[in-house]
């Protein structure tokens, strides 16, 4: 099976909103899925990874460009951890 690769806008929002949003968004996707969150508060270039790994998640990248941040999250089964199963 091929993972999706997916997109979530949550610039412009500010603390705890893009941790939030991403939680909802990753509960609609298969493990295996990648998906990029795209935000601007710079608190998340740190939430968003501490809540990958307390969720099972894998963070693949995380970069910073002029106040736009990029995280980049492989999905994994919450209960091995494993990005499919």
């Amino acid at each position: 099976m091929t993972a999706a690769h997916h997109q979530l806008d949550a610039r412009h929002l500010l603390c705890p909103l893009p941790v939030i949003r991403t939680q909802d968004f990753v509960q609609t996707l298969q493990a295996g899925d990648i998906l990029v969150v795209l935000c601007t508060d710079p608190g998340a270039i740190n939430d968003i990874p501490a809540w990958s790994r307390i969720n099972g998640h894998q963070v693949l990248e995380t970069s910073e460009h002029d106040g736009e941040i990029r995280i980049t999250i492989k999905v994994c089964s919450p209960d091995t951890g494993n990005p499919a199963e």
